[in-house]
């Protein structure tokens, strides 16, 4: 039976997608094709339940980091797909970084970088719209580089007044932070109640 096939995503119907509660992803970086994911349970981040490690407090205090936005999107995107050893694998492809290279053109995608001594060892990327920000992938090559991203992302939320960060799943590491599963139901609610209002800027 021939395989089914589909519209190409653009990055408007990527953000259509998004205001749906949709996501997308690939199989691997070498699989040119995508696939739309909808979790039952959806991961959050709570704005204002957001916990940073006492450790990680002194740490972001230090500044060891230089902390830029939007400086090197692709970089961080290109960082974020590489394979690592606590990740060989990754679902980020060609198209992903294309589609999320036009976001970012578009106002619409944004990256948080760790840079030091001139050079990017940390950072994250993810998608903006209207008062919610839909977190991607993370990179770190330096101790704590992304985690002290991530810290600089909440503040900026908060100070911009976003009302939703949403992680996709939650992890370990993501749960430290104050991270928290929620029905698709409960998520769809939250969603809803964050494209309730204008497009706030990010950077």
């Amino acid at each position: 039976m021939p395989r089914a096939t589909y519209p190409p995503i653009t990055p408007d119907l990527l953000l259509r997608a998004y205001a749906s509660g949709l996501f997308p992803m690939a199989d691997s970086a070498d699989d040119p094709e995508l696939f739309w994911v909808e979790p039952e349970i959806r991961g959050v981040l709570p704005l204002d339940g957001f916990h940073v490690p006492r450790r990680l407090a002194r740490t972001v205090r230090q500044a060891p980091f230089e902390i830029r936005i939007n400086s090197a999107f692709d970089q961080v995107v290109a960082a974020c797909a590489e394979s690592v050893e606590n990740r060989p694998t990754t679902w980020i492809n060609t198209t992903i970084a294309e589609l999320y290279a036009s976001l970012h053109r578009l106002g619409h995608a944004h990256s948080v970088e760790a840079w030091r001594d001139g050079e990017l060892v940390g950072g994250l990327y993810g998608v903006s719209l209207r008062r919610a920000f839909f977190g991607e992938s993370m990179f770190s090559r330096a101790t704590d580089s992304s985690k002290v991203c991530l810290v600089h992302l909440v503040e900026r939320l908060r100070e911009r007044r976003f009302a939703l960060l949403d992680t996709q799943f939650t992890t370990e590491h993501l749960k430290r932070f104050g991270a928290i599963d929620i029905p698709r139901a409960a998520y769809a609610k939250m969603l809803e109640d964050a494209l309730d209002g204008p497009d706030l800027a990010f950077d």
